[in-house]
């Protein structure tokens, strides 16, 4: 046997041109980096070089393996650092497919090299690659055949292009993006993220290219696009299998993202001709979300699998193209064609197929066994029920839900029977579901649903399984969608049943987050391939055996859900008793009476008030614990598992933010290596630890889906070990290593996802009033307790901040309901000594609990209450609560006697917390009609009427003392002496004015009073201490707000009891049996026989004492805060929360970065439990921001959250360092705040001594921070570092300004301001003369930070100078970075920031404007001669890929090409946006009574720039030289403009039609230009050639406006869209992109000079505005400039010299000129925006400006844009003959025949339909026609399409024009007189790519169809020969031949036509050629037309036996009937005469 022959690439590596320099000194030192399947290999650096030549070669070794088609190589260009990270100059990735399909399998490439972003650069490389086949290798394998055959492999579930196996990057089958596979064959899904509930701005793109292989026999197809609720269609196009439609459609959607995503594109083939119930074809569906998790978020010309998705057996029913964008608010839209690539040949479906790979889409078919379901909330009115009870009718139901369950995936569902009054149904069924798999549809959405009898059906809640969740893409591991059986709990709105809808109905629906648990469905999923479901058997029952098996899976273990409530402050909520209930599935739901109850709420509780804001619960050492009993399966291996997986990757991010910062930093390498090298070595060890897995003794059961999960997680743990050692191994930079380290955290995100978790979450609900405000959901998993402490969940027993919110998300409200901290703790019962409460100082007691309720009243004593509630109750006054009737629960014991326990929070009246305090009271008066005002019989009351003392007898508190006397509050709407007035008190309706209908009136006195500390507060301590003993809280009502202190209208008072419990057997559940029941208020407190009720008991932790802390807030600054006031400012201040106390700093006035510079301190804040466990976990600091209002409340501007450093000791040195915080207003960042916290344990703390005033000299805490009147100011060794800096300022210019008040901005000035340092400008005298100003230039020498993390941003303020000396601020802006100005050292100046220096001025120039360039400007034709070199030829040829057809043989000429940047020409990389002279910062506004100019957030624009460096410290030494020195001149500068428009694409649709009349407006200053009346009628890509000319003044007009209109001929034209390009930054920038250099200097041709100056004045102008030596000449062809020596021979060393080139001095300084970073000849693409969709781009412009100013001269004459106009060509088509056609008719002589005719036409031509004479009676399939078809058309050579213009409708205003490929389709028919003809065989020709036709009949087959030698008919001209007529089996989806055809094509230019005259058919002039009358057989007859050839051939020739023989057998009758009439008489005869 002979040796294997060996196999591997050969790489030669050439040389690379144009490369950026990416070095401050000199240039880059490249090296190339070549990879292919993770092996690298590297050339030599070339040092100082940007046109590196290397010439080496590498071999990558195959190891004797074939090349696959999908590998791809990566060529890389990096320039070398010494010191650092080296720099991407440029990469590309070349795909091998052309190597291998290449006969001699090599190519030579030159390429275009893209930056990091995947953008195009100006670099390029060329190399040589060569692959070496192994020796068995005959031809490369079509793609994706080994896999083909492996397609029934289960685990198969990859998706890709070309049948390619590749990884999974989506969820339930979704196309993978280009590459190979990743290392280790290890499949990554992408799945979807938590997605934003907030309505935003989407453009859903879809672009129906054309289809293939359509089912049917002559269709004619229309696509249908439906997504979500939005349908559009295409045009029909006639008779044809393979449409071409080209046609874009656009949906607009304002929707939140989770709601948008999850809805469906459904893409619908239909036939036209066929009604509608028939006409459907085939269909494909996707998830707009797995678009959108597309790169780019597309599908950019894609073929899609179109199937019937009710026969998925059917197999697919033809291909469509398309191309799916979905745009979000700010993206702009991949271009669908990419330039200087070549698209996959459009004939490889296959290759580009949107379809599972190496598979056909399958049948396949769900099982959802749905079981049972639990915890249903009641969805029915009760009323009923009610009155049914009453009357004594029929049966009392207490369910009052009828739910069933339903299933709904990829548009379809299925639901199971329904269950009525029943809120536990048992259901038991099998829902089947057919769809094809993998499925593009993700999500599978499970629903139960209420049924009514009358209304819609309700939704009681929604659960999702996600197919990405249930199912895995790997080739080992993989496996199909699986489920349980296991529970999915559901969530949506809150249990309790409300008649009326509300807003959180929505919740069932999924739509959000669901606030409440509403139930839980347990369901079993299954997949099965191949199979269909019955559609009768689409629901069964499940048998009894199946039911047994599924018990094993619901044994239930008893948890115990622990919690304790260490603070809850920050409350807004403060008018009834407020209380928290937790709560897991419906355990602990207070407000459900269908479960026994537990200690799941803390007990209610007052707020009390904190000082400042909010409120607080003032639990003192008493806290609330809560216990909740629950059962659940045990599914802890489950939940391990996952907390496993969530700690490691949560420790790797954490890593990863270290490294990060270390990075951004600039922290030591060494150190930030080691750490790297301890991340990797951390992540192995987590990594490699054992997951937990069900073990049986312990009670688990393990599904199908935990195995599956079980086996691919640790795949995929064990890649991530070897990818770390791997990388640990390598020397790489920090860089490479986080790079690799956020992969494989994505991998460990991916993983960390458990479906099967049937453990509800966690609630935690504020009630208050008896309604439920405000919620938080906890999944359950993250406080579960495991036994090993890696597996418990992340906030398991430990002290957590929680952050409250309000249920849904149309609130509206800015403030936090409340803020808890609070320990939680799940687990089961067993391991509930475990939790460890966190503390030793505390004791944890349950108490029994009854309330004591007497009554009184007005003359009566205190008396037990038996009216309104029982003596004995509960808090609610519900239940009757006897002491004697509580009975210990089982393994309880009392711990003594029943004592009174007072509620701490009654102490607290509600002038608690308050310094100052307005006592008000209210003076009554009534009278009788026509009577005198007297006193009223309530003569003093409050606000709510309720008697009270008089103001004489009001009575001070304690610890108060008044600050001044009793006054009428005259400041309100009253009278005179203060009364107002009404007609009855209880109504309301006070008015200011008396009238005679007015009954009552009353007056409002106030008095304040002040808090003062005293010894009166000592008193009142004591009363409050002996207000305990006693115990009693008063009221007026039961129902109303308790108090401690009695008033004279109270009239009920109770008071609280306990008794201690203690627990004998942990196990054992403390709820009580009590002798009571729910009571009515009319029920008396009798000992009658009542059935037993139950109640539990309350659990507190108590404290002895409280350990004592001081916060210090050290609050600096802010910056980038919102103007909230008119004047485009806030006066901000900042509140601080921190527990149970809160302060302000100052106000800060007008100003949106604030400097406080304060530091608040909160004294004596208690804080109960162990100091080491509280460091762990300290409370949070809130920080909210407001802004200062005289009038009404602060409005608020954001909140920040930070948590402070906290001491211990004295000895602690650590010193906290300022940060910055981000202001969260909602889910938006809206500026930043600079601060730092510190909590010290105080001294008495710490050394267990008497507390020492913070004044005194106590030396354990920090010396008081320095003050700055009366507030304490920042330490100074906290607050930033400072040093003198320079600034210097230029402020070029004010532009665009806006109106304000009504009135113009004329004469502006700019103030600046920095650090409290401000200048200003001086006042430009006329904005409309000259914006600018004179003298721009400012200078500032202040102190700033040091670190450029502490720099306070710039704040731009622009006024207007007015008469009478008003100067109203009319925009701001705040410069927030200022890195990008900052320099080292006062010489350091890039050459970037050299300002241009501007030719000479001209003021007072008025703009003119003239009409279109083709007017008034001489052009200069293209081309000499040769078809097709005109400019849109230069154009094609830099397109290049598809485009280059286009060009002829431009390319070949050596002619000029120009750079097509796929954006606009600010975004290129090396431009910076023509920033480089100066920026432009957009003004804002602040608030404004007018609605329209607060909707305008661009209000004007400040043009300026800055330079920051450092000065010397000594004030006294030299200031270093100015950078921005040498300024040009400021005035106006007169210019000509041309803008040339080439074309418009993608634009929106603006016409009902789907498409628009666009045309082109632009506008410069005030002056317009409309081409109207040149619209391009019907069309969403136009083709415009046009080019405006106009003069301006710069900068007055510098903003140049194109807008691009719809026409409308009735009403008014819609707005497309529109672009602006500042030309003042075109004018002023060095790039130079006034007007952009050619490659070359010509003086004739095409590419004639159009610029103003020559190349060599360029060159001097640019090298003086840069400061280079020279340019100097040696000779014509060689130069130098600075230290460089350029020559003409290395610049033009392999170009092709043609003749319109100029001279060679010229050309050298263009080609230096070239390597100066300026702007070459360019077509830039600019987005058009639309103002009612502002971030989505609404199509693209490509286009490009000139500016050429009037001082420098003339410019040359302008490039002709004329679009191509088409020429006038005809097709000729002779049919001679048919042979072998299909006979489709059998005759009534039983022969088989046709009456053939043959039909004809040109695509986009179909009502011009040819048809031959008929062939009659064809017997076998021969027919001879010589008839010819002539077709005249119109054809655009370079383009290779037919231009057809023609109306769509007779009423059309417009002609359509389309282009369509030039294809002939030609159809063999049957002929019927009584009936419709029958179609026999069809066949397209594209005049292209047409099949050579063979000379004889017998070789004609469709093999010629498929992939033979084909001709383009345009070169040939003319053809003849035999093609074959084709249909396509239904079954197999085969051409099957049915025909074959002989025929001459030709093809005619316009100026031949005439020359060669000929007519249709066989018509005059019947010539060139002459068609002679066909030689038919004389059977070929119509036979009722013909009845002698009918009896000839048709009766005589089949029936002339019959009539011979009939005749004979006639004859014989005849003689017969002769001889038997005569015989008789001639025997008689013959006897006679015998």
């Amino acid at each position: 046997m002979a040796p294997a022959k060996t196999t591997s690439i050969q790489v030669q590596i050439n040389a690379a041109q144009n490369l950026q320099n990416t070095d401050t000194f000199g240039k880059s030192d490249p090296y190339c980096e070549i990879e292919y399947k993770g092996d690298k290999k590297k050339t030599e650096v070339k040092e100082n070089e940007l046109n590196p030549v290397w010439d080496q070669t590498f071999t990558f070794d195959l190891g004797g393996k074939a090349l696959d088609p999908s590998d791809s190589l990566t060529i890389g260009v990096k320039d070398y650092e010494r010191v650092g990270r080296n720099r991407l100059l440029g990469e590309s990735v070349v795909p091998l497919r052309d190597v291998v399909s290449a006969p001699s399998h090599s190519c030579e490439l030159n390429l275009t090299l893209q930056d990091g972003n995947k953008r195009p650069t100006m670099a390029t490389i060329s190399l040589k690659i060569s692959y070496q086949p192994p020796a068995q290798e005959v031809a490369p394998e079509a793609p994706g055949a080994e896999e083909s055959a492996e397609g029934g492999e289960v685990g198969d579930l990859t998706y890709g292009e070309g049948g390619t196996e590749e990884p999974l990057q989506e969820e339930g089958g979704v196309v993978s993006t280009k590459g190979g596979k990743p290392s280790r064959g290890v499949a990554r899904r992408k799945l979807p993220g938590n997605l934003s509930n907030k309505p935003m701005d989407f453009q859903i793109r879809i672009r129906v290219l054309e289809g293939r292989r359509i089912a049917g026999s002559n269709i004619s197809p229309v696509c249908k696009v439906t997504v979500s609720n939005q349908s559009k269609q295409t045009r029909v196009k006639k008779s044809t299998d393979s449409p071409f439609y080209d046609e874009l459609f656009f949906f607009n959607f304002h929707e939140s993202p989770a709601e948008l995503f999850g809805e469906m594109i459904e893409i619908q083939v239909f036939n036209s001709r066929k009604l509608r119930s028939d006409a459907f074809l085939g269909s494909f569906k996707l998830d707009i979300g797995v678009v959108h998790r597309q790169p780019n978020h597309a599908f950019l010309r894609r073929w899609v699998l179109l199937s019937d998705p009710n026969d998925p057996t059917a197999g697919a029913k033809g291909y469509m193209k398309m191309s799916m964008i979905v745009l979000g608010p700010g993206e702009q839209p991949p271009s669908e064609k990419v330039e200087g690539e070549a698209e996959v040949d459009s004939d490889d479906i296959e290759a580009n197929l949107l379809r599972p790979a190496g598979v056909e889409l399958r049948p396949a078919m769900f099982i959802f066994r749905v079981f049972r379901a639990e915890d249903v909330p009641q969805m029915d009115t009760s009323a009923m029920q009610g009155i049914k009870k009453v009357l004594g009718v029929g049966e009392v139901q207490k369910e009052l839900v009828d739910p069933y369950m339903e299933v709904h995936f990829a548009g379809r569902k299925v639901n199971t029977k329904t269950l009525y009054n029943s809120d536990h149904p048992e259901w038991n069924q099998e829902l089947r579901l057919g769809m094809r798999f993998p499925s593009m549809c993700e999500v599978i959405k499970l629903r139960i649903k209420d049924w009514d009898r009358i209304s819609a059906d309700d939704t009681v809640g929604t659960g999702l399984l996600n197919l990405s969740m249930v199912s895995w893409p790997g080739e080992e591991d993989g496996f199909l969608p699986c489920f349980g059986p296991c529970f999915i709990n559901m969530y949506g709105s809150v249990r309790e049943f409300r008649t009326l809808p509300d807003e959180f109905d929505d919740l069932n629906l999924g739509k959000g987050e669901g606030v409440a648990y509403r139930g839980r469905v347990m369901v079993e999923l299954r997949t099965i391939l191949g199979e269909l479901p019955d559609p009768k058997q689409s629901v069964v029952d499940i048998t009894p055996e199946e039911l047994m098996v599924v018990e094993g899976f619901q044994r239930c273990r008893k948890y115990r859900l622990l919690g304790i409530f260490m603070d809850a402050s920050m409350i807004c909520e403060m008018e009834a008793p407020v209380e928290f209930e937790v709560s897991i599935g419906n355990y602990g739901n207070k407000l459900d009476t269908n479960i026994p109850p537990s200690s799941s709420t803390t007990q209610p509780t007052n707020a009390v008030f904190d000082g400042c804001k909010y409120y607080f619960l003032p639990w003192g050492s008493t806290k609330p614990v809560v216990v909740v009993t629950s059962f659940w399966e045990n599914i802890s291996w489950r939940l391990e598992a996952l907390n496993m997986l969530h700690k490691t990757t949560e420790a790797l991010e954490g890593d990863l933010m270290k490294i990060n910062m270390g990075l951004k930093t600039r922290m030591n390498r060494a150190e930030l290596t080691s750490y790297c090298v301890g991340m990797l070595d951390r992540l192995i060890a987590r990594c490699r630890k054992q997951l937990p897995v069900a073990q049986a003794e312990k009670g688990h059961r393990d599904t199908e889906l935990d195995r599956h999960m079980g086996k691919m997680r640790r795949k995929q743990l064990d890649n991530i070990v070897a990818l770390a050692q791997e990388l640990r191994e390598k020397a790489l930079e920090p860089e490479e290593v986080l790079a690799a380290a956020m992969d494989y955290c994505q991998t460990l995100k991916d993983i960390s996802l458990e479906p099967q978790n049937s453990i509800p979450d966690v609630m935690i609900w504020m009630i208050t009033g008896g309604s439920r405000r405000a919620y938080c959901r906890i999944p359950a998993h993250q406080v579960l307790f495991s036994t090993n402490p890696g597996c418990s969940g992340k906030y398991c027993g430990q002290l957590q901040t929680i952050f409250l919110r309000y249920p849904g998300a149309k609130h509206g409200k800015t403030d936090i309901p409340a803020l808890l901290r609070v320990k939680l703790w799940l687990g089961l019962q067993t391991d509930q000594d475990h939790f460890d409460p966190g503390t030793t100082e505390g004791e944890v007691a349950v108490f029994a609990e009854t309330y004591e309720n007497e009554t009184k009243g007005l003359l009566d004593p205190w008396s037990p209450s038996k009216m309104l509630r029982p003596h004995w109750s509960d808090a609610d006054g519900e239940l009757k609560l006897k002491k004697n009737t509580f009975v210990p629960p089982e393994g309880w014991e009392w711990d003594g006697d029943w004592f009174i326990n007072p509620e701490l929070s009654l102490l607290y009246d509600r002038d608690s917390g308050h310094k100052h305090f307005l006592e008000d009271i209210y003076e009554n008066q009534s009278r009788i009609p026509g009577g005198h005002w007297v006193e009223a019989t309530t003569s003093w009351s409050d606000v709510r009427g309720d008697s009270c003392p008089a103001k004489e007898e009001t009575e001070l508190p304690e610890g108060w003392e008044w600050e001044d006397e009793w006054q009428m509050d005259l400041n309100r709407a009253v009278d005179e002496e203060g009364w107002e007035y009404a007609v009855e008190s209880t109504l309301l309706g006070w008015s200011p004015g008396e009238r005679t209908y007015h009954m009552c009136r009353r007056r409002r006195w106030v008095r304040k009073r002040t808090f003062v500390e005293d010894q009166k507060v000592l008193a009142k301590k004591q009363k409050m201490e002996q207000a305990k003993t006693e115990g009693w809280e008063y009221a007026p009502l039961f129902n109303m707000r308790f108090h401690v202190k009695k008033r004279k209208m109270d009239m009920v008072r109770r008071r609280r009891w306990h008794r201690k419990m203690t627990a004998q057997d942990n196990s054992a559940t403390a709820i009580f049996a009590i002798e009571s029941t729910r009571l009515s208020p009319g029920d008396d407190d009798s000992d009658d026989d009542e059935p037993k009720a139950i109640a539990a008991p309350r659990v507190f932790l108590s404290y002895d004492k409280p350990h004592k802390y001081q916060l210090r807030c050290y609050i600096y600054q802010a910056r980038d805060l919102i103007a909230a006031d008119k004047d485009s400012s806030s006066d901000p201040f900042a509140s601080v929360s921190f527990l149970t106390q809160s302060q302000q700093t100052e106000v800060v006035k007008n100003k949106l970065s604030p400097v406080w510079d304060q530091t608040l301190l909160f004294d004596e804040i208690e804080i109960y439990g162990d100091p080491t466990n509280m460091e762990r976990a300290p409370p949070h600091v809130v920080v909210e921001l407001f802004d200062h209002d005289s009038f009404g409340s602060p409005e608020f501007l954001g909140r920040a959250v930070a948590t402070p450093m906290v001491k211990l000791s004295s000895s602690d040195s650590r010193s906290p360092r300022l940060a910055w915080f981000p202001v969260m207003n909602g889910t938006k960042q809206f500026g930043e705040l600079l601060a730092t916290f510190e909590l010290f344990l105080t001294t008495d703390e710490m050394h267990g001594k008497a507390a020492v005033s913070l004044q005194g000299d106590d030396d354990d805490l920090p010396f008081l921070p320095p003050k700055r009147g009366e507030v304490y100011s920042v330490p100074p060794d906290i607050r930033p570092l400072m040093h003198r800096t320079a600034i210097e300022a230029v402020c070029w210019g004010v532009r665009n300004m806006k109106k304000y008040q009504l009135s113009s901005v004329n004469s502006p000035s700019v103030q600046l301001e920095i650090g409290g340092n401000i200048q200003e400008t001086k006042v430009i005298k006329s904005l409309k003369k000259n914006p600018n100003f004179e003298e721009p230039h400012l200078f500032f020498d202040v102190y700033l930070p040091k670190e450029d993390l502490y720099m306070p941003p710039v704040n731009i303020k622009v006024f207007d100078n007015r008469q009478f000396g008003r100067k109203p601020l009319v925009g701001v802006h705040m410069v927030r970075s200022l890195r990008d100005f900052m320099a080292e050292t006062a010489g350091q100046l890039a050459d970037a920031t050299e300002p241009a220096v501007l030719p000479a001025t001209m003021d007072n120039i008025s703009l003119e404007i003239d009409g279109p360039s083709d007017q008034t400007i001489p052009h200069e034709k293209g081309g000499s001669g040769t078809e097709g070199m005109d400019w849109w030829s230069k154009f094609y040829a830099s397109l290049g890929g598809e485009y280059a057809d286009k060009c002829g043989d431009y390319l070949q000429t050596g002619l000029d090409t120009i750079q097509v940047y796929p954006y606009e020409l600010e975004k290129a990389e090396p431009y910076g946006g023509f920033r480089d002279f100066c920026s432009t910062f957009p003004l804002a506004r602040g608030k404004t009574d007018d609605k329209d100019e607060e909707a305008e957030e661009v209000v004007g624009e400040v043009k300026a720039t800055f330079r920051i460096y450092q000065l010397p410290p000594d004030p006294k030494a030299d200031l270093p030289p100015r950078m921005l020195g040498n300024l040009p001149g400021t005035g106006a500068e007169e210019c000509l403009i041309r803008v040339y428009i080439v074309r418009g694409m993608d634009l929106q649709p603006q016409d009902q039609n789907g498409l628009s009349d666009p045309y082109i407006k632009i506008k410069l200053g005030k002056k317009k230009i409309s081409d109207r009346d040149n619209y391009i009628p019907k069309t969403l890509d136009p083709v415009f050639g046009r080019m405006y000319e106009m003069t301006a003044t710069i900068p007055v007009e510098k903003d140049l406006t194109i807008t691009v209109l719809d026409m409308d001929l009735i009403s008014s034209d819609d707005l497309i869209g529109q672009t602006m390009i500042d030309l003042e930054n075109r004018l002023l920038s060095h790039h130079r992109p006034a007007c952009g250099l050619p490659k070359t200097y010509c003086i004739t041709g095409p590419n004639k000079w159009r610029d103003q100056q020559d190349p060599k004045t360029i060159l001097e102008n640019h090298a003086r505005r840069r400061n280079l030596r020279g340019p100097e000449y040696e000779g014509t062809n060689r130069l130098r400039l600075g230290n460089r020596v350029f020559s003409l021979e290395q610049f033009e060393e392999n170009s092709i010299l043609h003749g319109d080139l100029g001279p060679a001095d010229q050309r050298l300084a263009l080609h230096v000129l070239h390597t100066q970073n300026l702007v070459p000849e360019h077509v830039e693409t600019r987005f058009l925006y639309n103002p009612l969709q502002p971030e989505i781009p609404q199509g693209r412009l490509q286009m490009w400006v000139d500016i050429f100013p009037k001082s420098l001269g003339p410019p040359n004459p302008a490039f002709d844009l004329t679009p191509r106009q088409p020429k006038k060509y005809e097709l000729r088509v002779i049919v001679w003959n048919t042979s072998d056609v299909t006979l489709d008719e059998t005759s009534i002589t039983g022969e088989q025949m046709s009456d053939i005719y043959v039909k004809g036409w040109m695509a986009g031509m179909e009502g011009k339909k040819q048809s031959t004479d008929v062939h009659y009676r064809s017997l076998d399939g021969e027919g001879n026609f010589n008839w010819r078809y002539i077709f005249p058309f119109e054809y655009l050579p370079a383009e290779q399409a037919v231009h057809i213009s023609e109306k769509e409708h007779f009423w059309s205003l417009d002609e359509t024009v389309t282009q369509v490929p030039p294809r002939l389709t030609v159809q063999v028919w049957d002929n019927d007189k009584f009936s419709f003809d029958d179609f026999l065989g069809t066949l397209t020709l594209d005049l292209h790519k047409m099949p050579v036709p063979t000379k004889t009949s017998g070789k004609c087959s469709v093999k010629q169809l498929q992939g033979g030698k084909t001709v383009n008919l345009f070169e040939q001209k003319k053809c003849r020969g035999w093609w074959p007529a084709y249909l396509i089996d239904n079954d197999t989806q085969e051409m099957t031949l049915t025909g074959k055809m002989e025929m001459t094509v030709e093809v005619l230019p316009g100026e031949e036509v005439d020359a060669r005259p000929a007519g249709k058919g066989r018509d005059e002039p019947n010539m060139n050629p002459k068609l002679d009358d066909p030689q038919r057989p004389e059977t070929s007859f119509l036979w009722f037309t013909s009845p002698f050839k009918t009896f000839r051939y048709i009766v005589w020739k089949n029936y002339k036996w019959y009539f011979i023989i009939f005749l004979i057998l006639l004859i014989i009758v005849i003689l017969a009937v002769i001889f038997i009439y005569s015989f008789p008489s001639f025997a008689a005869k013959r006897l006679v005469g015998a």
